[in-house]
């Protein structure tokens, strides 16, 4: 589980509630009418945009901002020098005994396996790439769609209450309710944009940019493999894929 996402929006969520708590009844702060329209009119607005199978889609998207465990790309450069060396010392039907966990790495092994040439295999691996990260880019077209439209739909619940409000204006006692409750929409749309929406497609970002990254690595692996590449040289090829503070090797020639 990603904890940050987590507890970035508990904390944000909860000083948002204990502010409103510390001024006064935190019931002031609940209308239906403009959760109605922040809420439903945002999800309407963003299913004209949409088709109904990418925005329910975009919500299991969603779900790998919360629960999404980052691969350790360290952890798949030493798995692709094992497996190099299986590779090199034993034949490449050796690879199908080897035990692999991630699945990409999986399906590119067993086309190596398979017998496919190298040309289609890095075709095949590059196109499920492309697929995957089409898809994360959707869900993120989503959610930065509803942290834009949110904020809108409450300025248009504010001004249907200001209207209402000063339709009222022969009643003095009833235009702050009015106004308050006028206000409420605006908060609304606010919250749902900067404390959800917004942070869950730029986490989602993040995260499609990792697997880009780790996919991309896995894919030169599989190359590698089947060009029948020194271990060492892939490994030195792959450590590319880390950041400079992470490579061990090249911290080790640098201090010599």
């Amino acid at each position: 589980m990603d904890i940050a996402t987590l507890l970035g929006f508990i904390i944000a969520l909860g000083f948002i509630i204990g502010a409103i708590a510390t001024g006064g009844s935190v019931l002031l702060f609940v209308n239906p009418p403009s959760l109605l329209i922040v809420i439903g009119g945002s999800v309407a607005v963003v299913l004209m945009q949409f088709s109904l199978s990418q925005f329910f889609s975009a919500f299991k998207v969603a779900a790998k901002a919360f629960t999404h465990k980052p691969v350790n790309a360290q952890e798949l450069i030493d798995q692709a020098v094992v497996l190099a060396n299986v590779a090199r010392k034993e034949g490449m039907m050796a690879l199908e005994q080897q035990e692999i966990d991630n699945r990409f790495l999986f399906k590119g092994i067993q086309l190596c396996v398979d017998g496919h040439p190298p040309e289609l295999v890095r075709r095949m691996l590059s196109r499920d790439i492309s697929l995957t990260i089409q898809r994360h880019e959707t869900g993120q077209k989503i959610f930065k769609a509803l942290g834009t439209i949110a904020p809108a739909m409450g300025m248009i619940g504010t001004l249907i209450g200001l209207v209402q409000m000063l339709a009222n204006m022969d009643d003095p006692k009833s235009i702050g309710p009015s106004m308050a409750i006028a206000l409420l929409t605006t908060l609304y749309g606010a919250v749902i944009a900067n404390t959800f929406a917004l942070p869950v497609a730029d986490k989602l970002e993040l995260r499609s940019n990792e697997e880009k990254t780790n996919r991309t690595l896995i894919l030169e692996t599989v190359s590698g493999i089947q060009e029948g590449m020194n271990p060492r040289v892939l490994e030195e090829i792959l450590k590319t894929f880390l950041p400079e503070g992470e490579r061990e090797g090249d911290e080790d020639e640098n201090e010599k």
